[in-house]
């Protein structure tokens, strides 16, 4: 009876340490099993580095626009006849209705637009200077020389009136007016308008090339003894 209780409490307990042993080993196969099925046999598992994007650590960057604001009135609202009655800045930054500037005394009037990125503009302006004293022994006229630059150039204006000492006066046109009047628009500078004792345009050219401003000064010559 002894044995026989022996041999029971013997194999229980060897039972129990061998389910231990085979849920072991079970369990065992089973990660083996899908270890080996997600990576096949001798392949170098290799890490990864997490990627940052560089995006994510740039600050914020203001946008400027890159369009001007148009402030020009339309052409029903501006007085279309001479001397009209639009804004012109000189270089000191005084501000005056062209009616107030412009001079109205039977006189021919020669209007210049220019740019100061304009190199013809600036190549007619120089032509110009040099004979423009003995053009006033010849005639007696009005010459006006009327920027239409933005006014992110306004500064450019300045120093460009500074530099070069013009013996005519020179002004911007704030609101870039004239071209809404003018024929043309003024597309495409330099442009030159000479207007009669009336007021009336006599003469436009458009661009600019080498002997231009002797033709200019006969069209002055010419309306000035009328």
């Amino acid at each position: 009876m002894k044995n026989i209780v022996c041999l029971f409490l013997l194999t229980l307990l060897f039972g129990c340490q061998s389910d231990r042993n085979s849920s072991s080993v079970s369990s065992e196969k089973v990660t083996a099993t899908a270890k080996s099925a997600s990576v096949p046999t001798g392949a170098k598992v290799v890490s990864q580095p997490v990627k940052t994007s560089r995006d994510t650590l740039k600050k914020p960057t203001s946008i400027r626009p890159r369009y001007a604001v148009n402030r020009s009135r339309p052409a029903s609202e501006i007085k279309g006849v001479y001397p009209y009655d639009i804004e012109l800045k000189n270089a000191d930054s005084k501000t005056i209705k062209s009616d107030k500037i412009l001079a109205d005394n039977d006189k021919p009037t020669v209007f210049l637009f220019w740019l100061t990125t304009c190199l013809p503009c600036s190549m007619e302006m120089k032509a110009i200077k040099e004979k423009y004293a003995d053009w006033q022994k010849e005639a007696d006229f009005n010459f006006y020389a009327i920027s239409t630059d933005f006014e992110k150039n306004f500064p450019k204006f300045i120093q460009k009136v500074e530099e070069n000492k013009w013996p005519w006066e020179t002004y911007n046109d704030v609101n870039r007016e004239f071209r809404q009047i003018l024929p043309g628009g003024l597309n495409g500078l330099p442009q030159t308008f000479v207007l009669d004792k009336n007021g009336e345009i006599a003469y436009h050219k458009r661009k600019y090339r080498p002997g231009d401003e002797d033709v200019l000064f006969s069209k002055v010559k010419e309306l000035a003894a009328k």
